[in-house]
């Protein structure tokens, strides 16, 4: 299966006390980069978060989003977070010292302090283990999306293969009567030239100027790289780099076809390889 590094997955749930959000985006990228966004009170999960995520993705910039939202609590799941209040109480005891004047801190204003107020009705451990159950299902959702788009882009590489060997089996058979064609074309104007082709010298370098111009082993090299290509597709898996890869080549050995090229229909079939090729290029950037 070939896969996308574009996709978008959002899953929602609510726990007692709280809703749960978490939204993944990847795009291209060369490697993988995992960005993430969790609340202040899932800070501690970013390790299992950022484990979870590089062990299913391989490439592609990857944004993971946690929303965290609570809802009002009821007064009997409320509780006070005694360390937090004795941290508070030392720390106005010291701003007191250094500023005598300053007005002490209501019990409201303790109250209203982050961390002072907890809401027990749905526990620490639960609530981390409950998004990371969330962030393997939009993993699940991120990969289907990714498949989905794979799925397309094979389908238009497949598409450009075929145009390629089309291309390539109208061409290979006048690649011998292109290079005949030239050597009797080098033949006329040496004669016209006052010289005789039929020596021995002259037949070398005859030969030598034919075999610059002799585009048989590229029009095989490019029929060998659409076999590896299809290949591939068909393999799945993390096959971009090796994809990227075989556009390198496929696009060296058509320039090189142009650059030989003696004859014009084999310039415009030149022409549209590297065409055909930029496309399958482009998608290719974006598979993992």
């Amino acid at each position: 299966m070939i896969l996308s590094m574009t996709g978008f997955a959002a899953v929602a749930a609510e726990l007692p006390g709280c809703s749960l959000a978490v939204e993944l985006r990847s795009v291209n990228h060369r490697y993988l980069d995992v960005q993430l966004r969790l609340p202040d009170e899932l800070r501690s999960l970013e390790p299992a978060v950022r484990d979870t995520l590089t062990t299913e993705l391989k490439r592609g910039k990857v944004d993971c989003r946690v929303a965290l939202n609570r809802t009002a609590p009821d007064a009997t799941t409320l509780a006070v977070n005694a360390e937090r209040v004795v941290q508070l109480r030392e720390a106005a005891a010291e701003v007191l010292r250094h500023a005598p004047e300053s007005a002490p801190l209501s019990v409201a204003e303790v109250l209203r302090w982050p961390g002072v107020l907890t809401d027990t009705s749905l526990d620490a451990d639960v609530l981390a283990g409950r998004t990371l159950d969330l962030i393997r299902q939009a993993l699940s959702e991120l990969a289907a999306s990714r498949a989905r788009e794979g799925g397309k882009m094979r389908t238009m590489l497949e598409e450009r293969c075929h145009a390629i060997e089309a291309q390539l089996e109208r061409i290979a058979p006048r690649v011998p009567a292109i290079h005949t064609a030239y050597v009797e074309k080098l033949a006329t104007r040496l004669r016209e030239a006052g010289l005789d082709p039929d020596t021995e010298r002259l037949r070398q370098e005859l030969a030598l100027f034919a075999t610059k111009v002799d585009v048989a082993e590229e029009v095989s090299r490019l029929t060998t790289h659409i076999a590896e290509v299809r290949r591939v597709l068909a393999a799945g898996g993390s096959s971009g780099k090796r994809l990227d890869f075989l556009m390198q080549e496929l696009n060296r050995e058509a320039n090189t076809l142009g650059s030989k090229s003696v004859d014009a229909e084999l310039s415009q079939a030149a022409l549209e390889l590297k065409v055909l090729i930029e496309q399958m290029r482009e998608q290719v950037q974006n598979i993992e």
